[in-house]
């Protein structure tokens, strides 16, 4: 099956769409995106389907904290095959751990990889939308490894906070490091975090 170009893209566009839209409507569109999901996913259709919904959980969780979205303060979360992700930045050690216990509250929860950075200058407006810029260049240029025979890049996750990007994802030894060299020669980025699942 051929895939698109696109389709890396297709993802977050939906999903930042899906306010938008009534319920039913919102509910067909999640699951178009599973279905296109599932075609690249090393993960079952279950595991993605539940894997989003624990992030969104989680990260309304984070947003109704005020202590840890003051002050311009932002914290990411991202699920993959039930481990969480926590990056951004938090204002002090105490809300960092603040963090970290409402994403480890979730009994679905296999392991919290608390990557927040502790600091007294939250990243700005134009500052995080740089993070997004670099998200979009590291997916791009991933669509472009030839060195891993069958590589797929959708089944990278890539986020970035600070500069900093996070790989996660079900994948080779080999298909880890082809991803995590792409991100490292990415225009920009200041370090490159492995957070990957081993299949073999």
């Amino acid at each position: 099956m051929k895939h698109n170009a696109c389709t890396p893209l297709l993802f977050p566009l939906l999903l930042a769409a899906l306010p938008l839209l009534s319920g039913c409507v919102a509910a067909a569109v999640v699951g178009v995106v599973v279905v296109a999901d599932v075609a690249h996913d090393r993960r079952s259709t279950d595991t993605i389907v539940a894997d989003h919904n624990l992030q969104l959980t989680i990260l309304d969780a984070i947003d109704r904290d005020p202590d840890l979205t003051r002050d311009d303060y932002r914290i990411k979360a991202v699920v993959y095959d039930s481990y969480v992700l926590l990056c951004g930045q938090a204002a002090s050690a105490e809300l960092k751990q603040r963090a970290e216990n409402v994403a480890a509250g979730f009994d679905s929860v296999k392991r919290v990889i608390n990557e927040i950075e502790v600091t007294d200058t939250p990243q700005g407006f134009w500052s995080r939308r740089g993070d997004d810029t670099m998200t979009a260049h590291v997916k791009t240029a991933l669509l472009d490894v030839t060195s891993v025979p069958g590589f797929d890049p959708t089944r990278v996750n890539v986020t970035t906070a600070n500069s900093v990007v996070y790989l996660m994802g079900l994948v080779s030894h080999e298909e880890a490091d082809a991803a995590a060299s792409v991100a490292r020669t990415t225009r920009g980025v200041a370090k490159v975090v492995k957070v990957f699942e081993y299949a073999d």
